[in-house]
């Protein structure tokens, strides 16, 4: 039925989003499923669905994404907004449309997440992974490409007037970038900090969540987004493996992920137009 279900998308949005996903690295041991849960089918049907929000809704433009290395381990870290993911969801899209072969974006959530009834399943085959340590390790050690909000949970709920001031850092992406020897490119996204404005927030806690959070809008404004790609920081090149367990070398590391893409996003808002243009 799922197999019946993506040829039917596959055919309704056929177009620049139709990909030979049979390309997609998959280390399924031959019964269809990676060790994390993803399948190939649940990926190629995603990618049928947020098509239309990425190309009709909020009208992704990208910038640099030939960046993006076609193999071996790497982290993408990019800034995050927006009340509810869809800048996770936009940015998976962008990759996976614009690597060729297409690259699998490996996104790394917090632990809650998969906890959360229906959500945790359905990401889990989408390729979202949590965030802990030994499945981190794992990914890169099998060239996988991840994609990293180190800004986390409060990038999400950060304050309107905050929009596109980083957060506070989380440095573990530096220090996992340096002991696998994994380039990291760096990516600001334009336009989801605008896209759902946070009134309130209920000190809830449900499945995990910190909160729960009081959106200005039911759904998301049709801002425009969009998404610049920097060069990749050689930090594979830059430091030597063992480094890792400097907390000096990995704050200073972080600190180079972390201005650069505050710097791509200071570009990308001087380049803008307009919120919705």
């Amino acid at each position: 039925m799922l197999k019946s279900l993506r040829q039917q998308l596959r055919s309704t949005l056929a177009g620049p989003f139709d990909r030979d996903y049979s390309e997609l690295r998959f280390d399924d041991r031959g019964h269809g499923y990676d060790p994390f849960g993803a399948h190939r089918d649940w990926v190629e049907g995603a990618a049928a669905v947020i098509a239309p929000l990425y190309r009709w809704y909020f009208r992704v433009r990208s910038y640099g994404s030939e960046q993006i290395p076609a193999s071996g381990p790497v982290i993408v870290a990019s800034n995050h907004s927006g009340t509810l993911p869809f800048d996770g969801a936009m940015l998976y899209m962008d990759i996976v449309h614009h690597t060729n072969p297409p690259r699998l974006p490996r996104p790394i959530v917090d632990l809650f997440v998969p906890s959360l009834p229906v959500v945790g399943t359905t990401f889990s085959r989408l390729g979202v992974v949590a965030g802990s340590r030994g499945n981190v390790h794992r990914l890169l050690n099998r060239g996988e490409l991840l994609l990293i909000f180190p800004e986390g949970t409060p990038g999400i709920g950060k304050p309107f007037s905050e929009r596109y001031h980083l957060q506070t850092w989380r440095e573990g992406h530096a220090e996992l970038a340096i002991r696998h020897q994994a380039p990291v490119v760096p990516v600001a996204m334009i336009g989801p900090e605008e896209q759902m404005p946070q009134i309130a927030q209920i000190p809830v806690s449900l499945f995990g969540a910190p909160y729960l959070p009081i959106p200005l809008t039911l759904l998301p404004l049709p801002v425009r987004y969009h998404i610049h790609y920097g060069a990749p920081i050689p930090l594979h090149r830059d430091y030597r493996p063992e480094q890792a367990d400097d907390p000096a070398i990995v704050h200073e590391a972080a600190q180079r992920i972390k201005d650069a893409v505050q710097c791509l996003l200071d570009h990308g808002l001087r380049q803008r137009e307009g919120v919705f243009t």
